[in-house]
């Protein structure tokens, strides 16, 4: 922590904003103070639900409180806290969001299925098959765990972290389907989820320090995004700063120091303008509620980073917010503030007429303000409000059919991007397209363009987007039939880049030959960009199914495995089963064209049957196996010209491999090449993580020379840095490495269209300890954001 910033200190900075109507954290769920009783906060749970359902029968709430409390009595968190404390905790945010009782309950019961001795037909035997299914719901995603790097190993604060191995890539991508299929079932789940996620979050200062960065790193990658999609900033504001603060402590507390610094400025110039703008409003004959806040955290965080700024170079760190009766009020205080302050060009958003993703609504002005300090206005309805503070939760409300519950129509809207993902991965055997795709689709931070079809229907696509991705985002059949397109009512080409408010029509074509491939390279959506390859992969099934059985035959021949074993009808059953194939063929076909590695399949059909034909070993080979055991404890290490003593052999030929580039001081192991010597590994490097099972009877243990012998000698390092591109950046980082005396044998360097630029640079290096300290030095380069090694 920061020295002089304590948590004491934050809370009475926010303490002391919030008397004056200025805030810091606004937009949060309220947390309560620590060290209440159990009892304590089942009351409060109590008087917030009926703030909202006075006259609701509290029962079944009261009767899963007992439960609870009685399930969790032996149980403790690691704050040292009783367990029921984190249940009843998780139950007063879902009623901050006003959820009925069913889901109160669910929150109480929501670890009592996974924790304790009770089962799911006992919880729908008391409490009814409803609350069951959501206790059952949560209980499922809390099986799930998301695969993470060491945090140094991570890319950004900000970034979506896809993990390089394939077999951590096919855990994240099967665990993400999970979790969608369990958000369509019953949305409800996932919002019980995030108040669970919430709780562990506030409290989270209990955990061990890597512990607390996987959890925060997993809450800003997957969970905040969601609860963005489903609109409910309450919780998506709390959750980022809370990451920050676990993944960035150094800048958050930098964050908070500053913004108490310069408090009393900026609540007199914030005052002043609240009661300017209240003033005028009023003339106006319009009836609002006018506050101004602080934005939070990440959000500044963010603008730091994006604008390759300081805080003390943001100047809009605050916003005023109108909240005002109706729609044509929204408008005539838009008219009322343009008359009061200058306009920035650019900065105004009608996200009114034409809604987020996620459904929010209101309208977005940047001023200049009386100082020139520039500043935003947010309008809105109070109904609108509501939605952008709870989303989906804001209007839970059922309406009751002949088949039972069903959600509201406007809640059914919010949730058709889910419907869609579940659409698309039913069509994605590929992984890492399936990763791709929601890495786009959740992606917070990207900007959008908003255009209109001919029968004024708003749709909402990534900026820089073309006719191809509107087009596809109508229909696949659209998109596989289109020959041109027609902008505002002018002929366009296909490589025109839409504009917001722009109205655009699809012309098509009954004798199309369906997309070309240069349209990948116009798409900008990942919709898109699938739903054409999707279409090749279909036209051209029958090569591909060719392609594909001929590079699986040849990988069976080249590594002697005899593919008529391994494709038994039960082993092509389980792969088929596994990735999501209708049959074998289908298999093939992404084999060929490339969504599938051949050896990614071979290798587990390899393990099905050795898993049925298990090696029966002899007395004698047992035998012999101790003998050799106890020969190997009496051997003496033996010298290797190379600097690497190989277990049992006597100065063999030996390599370094490329894919992991190990130095003295790594841990290594040695792989038997066919023919030529030994490589050497980190053992943890993915081609060594990933040999199959009849492959990694050829390692072999390795050690590095316990003597000055290899001080003198260099080894070839590779790692990839990750920074905020800018001027003089690589003339910083190469001198970095020269002033170290590192000879740089190659950097290659690329930037993407978010400004991040990646470079990946080889040098010679004694070991370990001198690589680490070129890690640190450049780490502390000014817009350096993360530094890894290659391991494969």
């Amino acid at each position: 922590m920061k020295a002089g910033i304590t948590m004491d200190k934050l809370k009475a900075i926010q303490d002391e904003n919030k008397n004056i109507g200025v805030v810091i954290d606004d937009g949060r769920i309220q947390a309560l103070k620590e060290h209440l009783t159990p009892d304590e906060l089942y009351d409060d749970l109590i008087s917030r639900v009926k703030k909202y359902h006075p006259s609701d029968d509290i029962t079944l709430i009261e009767k899963a409180y007992q439960l609870a409390a009685e399930a969790h009595k032996q149980q403790t968190r690691k704050s040292g806290e009783p367990y029921i404390i984190h249940p009843l905790y998780v139950s007063i945010i879902l009623a901050d969001l006003e959820m009925d009782k069913e889901t109160i309950a669910a929150g109480l019961l929501h670890d009592v299925v996974e924790d304790t001795i009770y089962t799911k037909e006992q919880i729908a035997e008391w409490f009814g098959e409803e609350v069951a299914l959501l206790v059952d719901g949560v209980t499922k995603l809390q099986q799930i765990n998301f695969p993470h790097e060491r945090a140094q190993e991570q890319l950004p604060i900000g970034e979506k972290t896809l993990d390089k191995s394939a077999e951590k890539l096919e855990l994240q991508a099967e665990n993400l389907r999970k979790m969608f299929l369990a958000m369509a079932k019953d949305i409800r789940v996932i919002i019980i989820k995030l108040a669970d996620r919430l709780h562990n979050m506030r409290t989270l200062k209990h955990m061990p320090p890597e512990k607390q960065q996987q959890i925060a790193r997993e809450t800003l990658d997957i969970y905040s995004p969601i609860a963005q999609r489903l609109g409910i900033s309450k919780i998506k504001v709390e959750l980022d700063d809370l990451s920050l603060k676990y993944l960035k402590p150094d800048v958050y507390y930098d964050l908070v120091d500053k913004i108490a610094a310069r408090k009393s400025e900026r609540e007199q110039y914030i005052q002043r303008i609240v009661e300017e703008v209240s003033k005028h409003i009023a003339n106006a004959g319009i009836e609002a509620k006018i506050d101004g806040r602080v934005k939070h955290f990440f959000s500044i965080y963010k603008k730091m980073v994006n604008q390759d700024k300081t805080i003390d170079q943001i100047y809009d760190l605050f916003a005023v917010r109108i909240i005002v009766d109706s729609v044509k009020d929204c408008y005539a205080a838009l008219g009322v503030i343009h008359e009061m302050y200058k306009p920035i060009p650019g900065r105004f958003k009608d996200y009114i007429a034409m809604p987020k993703a996620n459904m929010y609504q209101s309208l977005h002005t940047t001023l200049i303000g009386f100082n020139g300090q520039p500043f935003e206005i947010q309008i809105r309805t109070f109904e609108m409000h509501k939605a952008a503070e709870f989303g989906i939760a804001a209007h839970w409300k059922y309406k009751e059919a002949s088949d039972g519950k069903k959600v509201e129509a406007q809640e059914e809207e919010k949730l058709a991007w889910l419907r869609q993902i579940l659409e698309w991965q039913k069509d994605m055997s590929d992984n890492r397209e399936f990763m791709n795709l929601l890495k786009s689709d959740l992606d917070l931070f990207s900007d959008s363009v908003y255009c209109f079809t001919p029968t004024g229907e708003v749709k909402n696509l990534p900026a820089g987007s073309t006719p191809v991705d509107f087009a596809y985002a109508i229909h696949s059949a659209v998109g596989n039939r289109m020959v041109g397109a027609r902008v505002n009512g002018k002929l366009v080409t296909i490589d025109y880049q839409i504009n917001n408010g722009d109205r655009i029509e699809i012309i098509t074509s009954q004798n199309s030959k369906g997309p070309s491939r240069d349209w990948l390279k116009l798409a900008k959506s990942t919709q898109a960009k699938n739903k054409i390859n999707q279409w090749f992969k279909n036209e051209f099934k029958e090569d591909n199914i060719i392609k594909g059985k001929d590079l699986f035959a040849a990988y069976c021949k080249a590594k002697t495995i005899d593919l008529l074993a391994i494709t038994k009808a039960e082993y092509i059953a389980a792969i088929c089963k596994k990735y999501g194939f209708r049959d074998w063929d289908s298999v093939m076909a992404a084999v060929g064209h490339g969504g599938l590695k051949e050896g990614q399949i071979i290798n587990k059909m390899v393990e099905f049957y050795e898993r049925d034909h298990k090696k029966v070993i002899s007395d004698a080979e047992i035998l012999a196996s101790v003998e050799d055991n106890a020969q190997n404890k009496h051997m003496q290490p033996r010298k290797s010209k190379s600097g690497i003593i190989v277990k049992g052999i006597d100065d063999i030929a030996v390599r370094f491999s490329k894919c992991c580039s190990p130095v003295p001081g790594d841990e290594i192991v040695g792989f038997v090449t066919r023919g030529r010597g030994v490589s050497i590994h980190r053992t943890d490097c993915i081609n060594v993580l990933n040999l199959p099972e009849f492959d990694r009877a050829r390692l072999i243990d390795a050690d590095w020379q316990q003597s000055g012998e290899t001080q003198s000698e260099k080894y070839l390092a590779e790692i990839v840095i990750y920074a905020n591109n800018r001027n003089g950046l690589l003339v910083d980082i190469t001198k970095a490495l020269t002033e170290k005396n590192i000879d740089i044998l190659s950097m290659n360097t690329r930037v993407s269209k978010q400004g991040v630029a990646t470079l990946a640079v080889s040098f010679e290096t004694t070991g370990r300890e001198e690589l680490n300290r070129v890690i640190d030095r450049i780490r502390n380069i000014e817009s350096v954001r993360d530094i890894e090694r290659t391991t494969g």
